[in-house]
């Protein structure tokens, strides 16, 4: 079965959110999709450009040997060819984005030429249903955040995650000097106690501190919550330097959570093996896709460290990451940006459904959803529309 053609649908979904999908297509008139959206900075223009490098090969350039024609039952083939051939530029985040969605594309087919869920390749079942958690918004005021977290209780979720250090939200994910002032330390801990007051001992609760701050202050934020009973700490500090992530562990016993901004299991394999996270969080459209969470999820299973799937992003990311904790013995929760599935559908056929903090997936073949490309040509990222994006 061999690949024809490599389409990609940036879709643009919200005001000032894109998702960008990948279409892949073979000679046995099997399609499959997958995702590869990459927030901020114009990272969705950049991957979908991307996708179109590797489409085809590139004449009189080195390991430049595109995807077309290529066999598309040899997935992991497929996967090391696009990993090795970008080494010197850093086969990392941008290429590991293009990977992931041509990787979640190539699993959908096989899927669909065998007639099983990609859930079913992977070792079968484990569970009947994902588990999720959610967001908690309105961060701006301990009260309104209080509420926010009831209605997501009253809704049926039993997990939230939220970032509670509003004065960074300015600077979101843009490190400088990694402080936060007194009062807004206080803010963030004035949210938490809210929250807890409000939703009762039972509730597991998370802080996302999206790696704004440096070492001390991590520190010292991780310890001011901790008669909160945070299920974890995520991201305390930027990823780059396992030194940093090192000291705060030593520096708290707050449970620690890393990895929606690291990218496949070598990024993974020393933080484990020195015990620094309690939790990991790859992300199946930046790390690599079906295949290489799968190998994440096992590598941390060796060290019994359960794995939450990181989602911020669409449809697919929930979908194909769904799948795989499916299979995966060492699952937490799935995280879900929405508290249900209404905007994951805006480029569904059919619909898929959250019961409360229950996911459970269709048992169609491959990925099991229909994308809805008419909505996806109605409604694309106008950046890449202007710029003359698509064929």
């Amino acid at each position: 079965m061999k690949i024809t053609d490599i389409k990609v649908w940036p879709t643009r979904v919200a005001e000032n959110r894109s998702w960008i999908f990948i279409e892949v297509n073979t000679d046995e008139g099997i399609t499959g999709f997958g995702e590869a959206t990459n927030s901020g900075g114009g990272g969705v223009i950049m991957v979908a450009r991307m996708v179109e490098l590797v489409r085809e090969s590139v004449e009189g350039a080195d390991f430049a040997e595109g995807l077309i024609g290529q066999n598309a039952n040899e997935i992991e083939r497929i996967w090391q060819n696009l990993y090795r051939r970008f080494t010197t530029l850093g086969p990392r985040g941008l290429v590991t984005s293009v990977i992931s969605g041509i990787d979640m594309a190539l699993w959908d087919i096989k899927g669909k030429a065998l007639g099983v869920p990609v859930y079913e390749l992977l070792g079968g079942k484990v569970r009947d249903s994902i588990q999720l958690y959610t967001h908690v918004a309105r961060q701006d005021d301990p009260v309104t955040a209080a509420q926010h977290a009831r209605e997501l209780v009253d809704m049926g979720h039993t997990a939230l995650k939220t970032d509670p250090f509003y004065e960074m939200q300015p600077r979101h994910r843009r490190y400088m000097d990694g402080r936060i002032s007194a009062a807004g330390a206080q803010h963030g801990v004035d949210v938490m106690t809210a929250i807890r007051e409000e939703v009762g001992p039972s509730i597991d609760l998370m802080i996302d501190a999206h790696g704004n701050f440096n070492v001390p202050t991590a520190i010292d934020l991780c310890n001011r919550m901790k008669d909160i009973k945070l299920n974890w700490f995520e991201e305390p500090v930027q990823p780059e330097s396992i030194n940093a992530l090192r000291q705060v562990k030593n520096g708290t016993d707050v449970p620690l959570c890393v990895g929606e901004r690291l990218y496949t299991r070598y990024d993974f394999a020393d933080i484990l093996s020195e015990g620094l996270a309690n939790y990991v969080m790859p992300d199946i459209c930046w790390t690599g896709g079906i295949s290489e969470m799968r190998k994440i999820a096992t590598l941390a299973e060796t060290y019994y460290v359960p794995i939450s799937p990181h989602d911020a992003l669409g449809t697919l990311n929930v979908v194909g990451g769904a799948h795989v904790m499916m299979a995966t013995p060492n699952f937490y929760r799935l995280e879900t940006g929405p508290p249900s599935a209404e905007r994951y559908n805006k480029v569904l056929k059919e619909p898929i459904e959250f019961v409360g903090d229950q996911f459970t997936l269709p048992d169609k073949p491959g990925l099991g959803v229909e994308m809805d490309t008419d909505y996806m040509a109605a409604h694309p990222d106008p950046h890449w529309a202007q710029a003359g994006g698509g064929r």
